[in-house]
């Protein structure tokens, strides 16, 4: 509707209107809520929620793979931020692969 459409109408008729806009908005945001809250209960029973109940999947022991040549008893697996010593020696020049540990 236009504003002119608006200007013709007596306060009666625009009362009407008002009355039906307000009571279809209070219907379809009370629909909307229902299914919104019907989405979360769904969402709140799933099975794939991560709960604090839930014991962590058991990864396996992931073995070190690089080691300082300067302290053998530090070592890296490789995953993960770079350890300082790492980061030292590649600013150095070297390579990561100086420092694998022989299997």
């Amino acid at each position: 509707m236009k504003n002119k459409d608006f200007d013709s109408m007596n306060i009666d008729e625009l009362w009407s209107l008002h009355e039906q806009v307000t009571s279809t908005l209070a219907r379809k945001i009370g629909q909307e809520k229902a299914k919104l809250e019907e989405r979360l209960r769904r969402l709140q029973n799933s099975d794939n929620t991560i709960s604090p109940d839930r014991p962590r999947r058991a990864y396996p022991k992931v073995h070190p793979k690089y080691q300082n040549p300067k302290n053998p008893a530090e070592k890296w697996s490789g995953r993960g931020k770079r350890p300082h010593w790492v980061q030292a020696q590649l600013k150095a020049g070297k390579r990561l692969e100086h420092f694998l540990i022989a299997r």
